[in-house]
């Protein structure tokens, strides 16, 4: 098609992680065992969950959800990303880059509010543990994980809606190694100023949101525990949201990088790095956090390895 004396472009190049060929093979296999990796420990972590009786409680009820949206973002990304590294031309159409995008955005925003269900899961059975039955009912945790994944949907549906008023002409090579919002506003030739605009809205705006969450959850479950002087109660507290607060604070500082202040890493290898970060390691890294750190989840581990063997 023809738009004045500019072509339109429908198929783009990813540069992909790196252009130096001695890097390629061993970087691919790198990714792959974390790949792998990956999948084994959300995947093992969500038959676990579902298997054991006594890990169906609210909590675990969570951190499963959790685990596969994990191994989505990271299936989204790194397959794709692993194809690159060892083909020449890294051809990907306009509607597989929004699918992409569409799929990892779904992800990375459901991720979100699940991290700020589970910090009010685990202020409600510390703050309030007599009432947790009442209050964390079956109904209400379904509720709250059928909302953080309708929100994520929406959210993600939202912005490659407004991709569509965008139209490339000028360069069809994207600076990334998967085809994520900032890198395509870059290349765009019409004006990106309000979709970067929404973007800073509306992630800024979950993002807050969820940190907020966290942070009040969190800061009333540290006032329990020193209002009651229990050592014992702490290190409980501290054994159960421990994982979590680790978990949340690997995972914000690489997105609030991205979407909240895009301009300070369009087009740059920092960017990329804390994409990579986001979609490669952060997904691996969860299941060992939240299993290494949790007696339960070990010991009901153990026990299915004892009768299997």
């Amino acid at each position: 098609m023809e738009q004045g004396n500019a072509t339109l472009l429908t198929d783009f190049v990813l540069t992909g992680l790196t252009d130096r060929q001695e890097l390629r093979v061993p970087l691919f296999l790198v990714f792959s065992v974390i790949y792998l990796i990956t999948l084994v420990g959300n995947l093992g972590l969500i038959a676990l969950i579902w298997k054991d009786p006594h890990l169906h409680i609210p909590m675990y009820f969570f951190l499963g959800s959790l685990a596969f949206v994990d191994a989505w973002i990271s299936s989204t990304v790194t397959p794709n990303m692993l194809v690159n590294l060892l083909v020449t031309r890294k051809i990907i159409s306009l509607s597989e880059c929004m699918i992409q995008f569409f799929a990892f955005a779904f992800g990375g925003t459901t991720e979100c509010f699940l991290l700020g269900v589970m910090a009010y899961d685990r202020y409600v059975a510390i703050c309030k543990p007599l009432r947790y039955p009442v209050i964390m009912t079956n109904r209400l945790c379904l509720r709250l994980l059928v909302l953080s994944f309708v929100g994520g949907f929406l959210h993600s549906l939202f912005h490659v809606g407004f991709l569509f008023r965008l139209t490339f002409c000028n360069s069809n090579v994207i600076h990334h190694f998967y085809c994520d919002i900032m890198p395509l506003y870059s290349i765009s030739c019409t004006d990106p100023f309000i979709n970067l605009l929404l973007v800073f809205i509306f992630s800024g705006t979950i993002q807050v949101f969820t940190i907020v969450t966290v942070l009040i959850s969190y800061s009333l479950v540290l006032l329990t525990i020193l209002k009651n002087k229990s050592m014992k109660g702490l290190r409980k507290a501290l054994s159960t949201c421990g994982a979590h607060l680790l978990s949340v604070s690997l995972y914000y500082g690489p997105l609030l990088f991205m979407y909240v202040l895009p301009a300070s890493q369009q087009g740059d290898n920092h960017g990329m790095m804390d994409s990579l970060f986001y979609t490669v390691i952060i997904p691996v890294l969860n299941p060992l956090i939240y299993s290494l750190r949790n007696k339960q989840v070990i010991n009901s581990l153990t026990k299915i390895l004892n009768r299997n063997v």
